[in-house]
């Protein structure tokens, strides 16, 4: 039976690879309707962790740690603000394309990786737009390893789970497209709060994305 890891790690390396990148690309880059809106709400997650970075100001005296940071870009602007990144990826073709845009070839650091073989410590971990691809039982022990490198801070996003988001889902809105080929899971934001509360972390601050496309519910856990 393959896993939820397996089908992760194929889609982002072949067909899932070309379509996301164009995604995350910048506005030069032409996508259709539904591209623009996922790349719209993307940014504006993104632009919410830059944002409580900024507010902190102190870039040049952490270490992030960015679990699943697709073609960087959060990495990438982190770095350029000063801030030390070590950054990962399940798929190699996207850590590739990473490689490619960054302009530092030192800092972010990149490598290929799941999220349960990563390891060291680091002042902030973040992982955006990764709990999408699995379920509770698997999304429990992820944390629970992210926190496990955290030494101050843990940031995450999933896709919330209501009546509406489930029934968006449910119709194939989620991900639309020939191009769908993961699964999608949606969390109950209870949950992730209870598992963040059960690593020793406590929810500080948080947003919601929400595009017609794209949701996401960002939540910054600082240590207890």
């Amino acid at each position: 039976m393959t896993t939820d890891k397996e089908v992760v790690r194929n889609y982002f390396n072949t067909v899932g690879f070309d379509r996301w990148r164009r995604i995350y690309a910048d506005e030069s880059v032409k996508v259709n309707k539904v591209q623009l809106d996922i790349r719209t709400g993307h940014q504006q997650t993104v632009d919410y962790v830059l944002q409580w970075f900024k507010k902190d100001g102190n870039y040049s005296q952490i270490s992030v740690c960015d679990a699943g940071c697709g073609v960087g870009s959060l990495s990438l602007p982190l770095a350029a603000a000063g801030a030390k990144v070590f950054a990962s990826d399940i798929s190699k073709q996207m850590i590739a394309e990473a490689k490619e845009r960054a302009t530092d070839p030192e800092n972010p650091v990149f490598t290929v990786s799941d999220l349960e073989s990563l390891s060291g410590k680091y002042d902030t971990v973040i992982c955006l737009d990764v709990l999408i691809h699995y379920p509770i039982e698997q999304a429990e022990s992820m944390i629970k390893h992210l926190a496990s490198m955290a030494k101050s801070r843990l940031i995450l996003s999933f896709a919330p789970k209501n009546t509406y988001y489930s029934l968006l889902k449910k119709v194939g809105e989620l991900f639309p497209g020939p191009s769908k080929t993961t699964r999608a899971y949606l969390h109950a934001e209870s949950d992730i709060k209870r598992l963040l509360a059960d690593n020793g972390f406590q929810v500080k601050r948080k947003e919601l994305t929400c595009t017609q496309f794209y949701f996401s519910r960002l939540l910054e856990g600082v240590r207890n």
